[in-house]
């Protein structure tokens, strides 16, 4: 049980903490005339690029990581429109009567880290101790620069592009249902070293795509980036055609789907194809640049390959399945729904 003389009581953490935390956590950035500073209620950047590409996202379920959780999922956001994530703002929302100084400043850890795997610097943000809240909340904002000509659209897939599947799925979706259904998984018979491993999905394969999409950016003129999250790697394909205006064949036959995520979903009734899917990266390209992506992301050690291509608009959207087709239909809700139900 958390002693009362631990708590941090409701409302802006102290001017002493947060100076304390600011200053040990955030780093020296040329470009950041205005940085997180107490008092200050906003950045300052310094422009050197055409672009500011920015993505906000929220991490909304409880986790252990949630500060490393937020700034990678941010990050990816930024990074399939073909920027560099570079500054990163995060607003933590705390429960009252839960919240240490330890627990404050491990977030911070986590952020750190999380900003310096994917080469961001903290600029900013808000933590509070908020009441009627029963798990931390956070809500992240990164920015990017890039080049005007050099910037991608989900929406740019174009008929003829073969469409590229760098990692497999479900990798986020297969570290939720390790990490918020141990007991009951170990309960059904699943062993604790897969449950750890599946656990670790976060980190291995992982769920950043960021070094994935700057490589692409690098080797081909990319005409589409998506990683596909909610919904999974089916709703990820349709968001990509819906914003492209184009229709798609996708073989979901070559679609990698990893052995823990298969046998995890199995378990629950789940589709890994219609599971939250981060960690996976979904690329449109000229059919004749693909087979050199591909290499070039295996050879990075980025497993990738080619699961369909982009159509005209009026031939529609369909999967082929074991020598079948069937219309493309992404599900109304994420498949992870079914396990906390």
């Amino acid at each position: 049980m958390l002693r009362a003389a631990n708590l941090l009581p409701t409302g802006k953490l102290s001017h002493a903490l947060l100076s304390r935390l600011l200053r040990k956590y955030s780093r020296v950035d040329s470009q950041v005339l205005v940085g997180p500073h107490l008092g200050e209620d906003a950045a300052a950047v310094r422009l050197q690029k055409d672009v500011i590409i920015a993505g906000m996202d929220p991490i909304t379920f409880a986790t252990d990581e949630i500060g490393w959780y937020v700034v990678h999922v941010n990050a990816n956001d930024v990074a399939v429109m073909g920027a560099a994530p570079r500054w990163f703002l995060v607003t933590f929302l705390l429960p009252e009567g839960e919240t240490t100084e330890e627990g404050v400043e491990r977030m911070f850890v986590q952020v750190a880290e999380a900003c310096a795997e994917v080469g961001a610097t903290l600029i900013g943000g808000h933590t509070e101790i908020t009441y009627d809240l029963t798990r931390p909340l956070a809500v992240g904002v990164m920015l990017g620069e890039v080049e005007q000509a050099r910037v991608i659209h989900t929406g740019g897939a174009q008929p003829g592009d073969s469409l590229v599947l760098a990692r497999g799925v479900p990798i986020e979706g297969t570290a939720i249902i390790a990490r918020e259904r141990k007991e009951e998984l170990l309960a059904r018979g699943i062993s604790n070293d897969l449950i750890e491993r599946a656990a670790n999905y976060l980190h291995e394969p992982g769920i950043s795509v960021v070094r994935a999409a700057l490589l692409a950016a690098d080797t081909v003129l990319v005409h589409a980036m998506h990683d596909p999250t909610e919904g999974g790697l089916l709703t990820g394909i349709w968001e990509m055609a819906e914003a492209s205006g184009v229709g798609v064949m996708v073989n979901l036959d070559e679609v990698p789907i990893l052995p823990e995520g298969k046998l995890l979903c199995s378990l629950y009734g789940l589709d890994p194809l219609g599971t939250i899917a981060s960690g996976a990266l979904l690329i449109a390209c000229a059919e004749g640049e693909a087979p050199h992506l591909v290499r070039t992301l295996e050879q990075e050690g980025i497993p990738a390959r080619v699961i369909g291509r982009v159509l005209p608009h009026e031939e529609g959207r369909t999967v082929v399945r074991k020598g079948r087709s069937y219309p493309l239909q992404p599900p109304s809700v994420d498949e992870i729904v079914k396990v906390f139900v």
